[in-house]
């Protein structure tokens, strides 16, 4: 068992609330998450951001489709890649959520330990 949550894993935890949320595309969400997180000092890598997106696709909870950006195809030819839940992802994105909050608990129960012991409170 991991000391902590890994990266990815806490990601996918984001990802799935975006697509249900329907808010976008991958390079969306990763300014979203980073915009998100900056205030706390973290910048997801977007190397990771598309690992987890494509965990989650080869894991059966995604899956892709591909558009152009824009409306009128006459213009615009950026293609982009969105995801959507497949026929049962949303019970799958519902068993790993409860996998990832056993694991984030456990998690927070290390954190606030080592900020009691170290530093004689807890936030």
């Amino acid at each position: 068992m991991a000391f902590m949550i890994a990266q990815r894993a806490f990601l996918k935890l984001y990802l799935i609330k975006m697509v249900e949320d329907r808010r976008g595309y991958g390079y969306q969400m990763l300014d979203d998450l980073k915009a998100e997180f900056k205030p706390l000092g973290y910048t997801p890598p977007q190397s990771e951001i598309y690992r987890a997106l494509h965990e989650l696709v080869q894991e059966g909870i995604l899956f892709r489709t591909k558009k152009l950006k824009g409306n009128d195809p006459s213009v615009d030819f950026q293609e982009i890649v969105l995801y959507h839940f497949t026929s049962d992802g949303k019970e799958k994105a519902a068993l790993y959520r409860k996998q990832i909050k056993t694991d984030l608990d456990r998690c927070l129960g290390i954190l606030h330990k080592a900020e009691h012991d170290n530093f004689g409170y807890t936030s």
